[in-house]
């Protein structure tokens, strides 16, 4: 079994490219899996230039080492044998992007979104380590078990395998510009539709939204945002891509009384704005409340002056009834007998009559 730089013991193929191989290791130093790449030299590269190709590939390994990114490939190590350098980075235990797409299809929207996102974050921090990507395609980028979507490849110019001509500038296919232009593509083939948030996006990235170049920062921000199922961006934010000509339609407009109409709320069904105000009652407060009011506070009030104007009808019904009575039971021949049901107490003498006239009769 082949043990490399007398630590790195190769266990199996993991991956095979035009820039190497990729073996799953053993490291006898701390007893951990590592994935161990093998620099390979291009077919077509004129043998006396090998030497300056692994040069560049050691050297862009050891400023990858810089970078601590939960979304970019850990670099434990690099060493020579042969005169090649090998490269010890973290074991990702998953599939590659690719092999993912391959066997299942496209993603759906939210979650190609999300890889998206976590993969430009990646980008992001190694351009700002000074190692650009060049180029990242779907076998660059490992779905890990624990939920990472991890990139790799960095230094592996696809120009490489062309030849020195191509390969020998060191910003070739590296500008930001470009790179956002390999995720626009990686997402293309990865998002199994275009149509909704997330088509806006890959736009932008391939420059072929209506707003015209996006930044890095800005794409990932909407990249989280569909990846989180948002249909708004959070208030204080720019607007999603390409819903310019969207705001300037349904944006609210000022009538004369100040009130706004045609925009309604965020989220409002369509025409919602144009239907008639609901019909309030005589005694209900037409003020407009006042700046910060809890919505629906205007509301309480009708509903407790009916119940208040009640209780005084009500109170006032009492009383009168009490006076009514009292006044009776205290005016002239008021008593027993009298109009309302009162018996007569008064003795009863010859001729004495009722009140109707006719002879009252003695009572025992």
């Amino acid at each position: 079994m082949t043990v490399i730089a007398g630590r790195y013991r190769l266990l199996d193929v993991l991956a095979e490219g035009a820039t190497g191989t990729v073996w799953r290791a053993l490291d006898g130093a701390s007893g951990h899996e590592v994935a161990l790449k093998e620099s390979r030299v291009p077919p077509r590269l004129p043998a006396d230039e090998a030497p300056a190709l692994h040069a560049r590939r050691e050297r862009g390994a050891r400023a990858l080492a810089r970078v601590s990114h939960p979304s970019v490939v850990r670099v434990l190590d690099v060493v020579a044998e042969d005169g090649r350098p090998w490269v010890a980075t973290e074991l990702v235990r998953g599939l590659t992007l690719a092999e993912t797409l391959e066997a299942g299809g496209p993603l759906p929207a939210r979650e190609a979104a999300r890889v998206g996102a976590d993969v430009l974050a990646g980008l992001r921090a190694a351009r700002e380590a000074g190692v650009p990507h060049r180029g990242v395609e779907p076998e660059d980028v490992l779905l890990g078990n624990d939920g990472r979507a991890v990139v790799t490849g960095f230094g592996d110019a696809p120009e490489e395998a062309a030849g020195p001509k191509e390969s020998a500038g060191p910003k070739d296919g590296a500008d930001p510009a470009a790179e956002l232009r390999s995720l626009g593509r990686l997402l293309e083939a990865a998002a199994d539709d275009r149509s909704g948030p997330l088509g806006a996006v890959i736009d932008a990235l391939l420059g072929e939204g209506p707003e015209g170049p996006v930044t890095a920062d800005r794409a990932e921000r909407e990249l989280r945002r569909v990846a989180g199922g948002g249909t708004r961006t959070p208030p204080g934010g720019t607007g999603a891509f390409g819903d310019g000509a969207r705001k300037d339609r349904g944006g609210a407009r000022a009538d004369g009384d100040g009130s706004r109409a045609g925009g309604g709320a965020p989220g409002a069904a369509p025409g919602a704005a144009d239907a008639p105000a609901p019909h309030r009652s005589a005694g209900e407060d037409d003020a407009a409340p006042a700046p910060g009011a809890p919505p629906g506070r205007k509301h309480k009030a009708p509903r407790r002056v009916p119940v208040l104007v009640a209780g005084v009808v009500g109170a006032l019904l009492i009383a009168g009834a009490l006076v009514y009575h009292a006044v009776r039971d205290d005016g002239p021949g008021a008593g027993p007998g009298a109009p309302g049901g009162v018996t007569s107490t008064v003795p009863a003498g010859s001729g004495a009559t009722g009140a109707d006239g006719v002879p009252a009769t003695p009572r025992s």
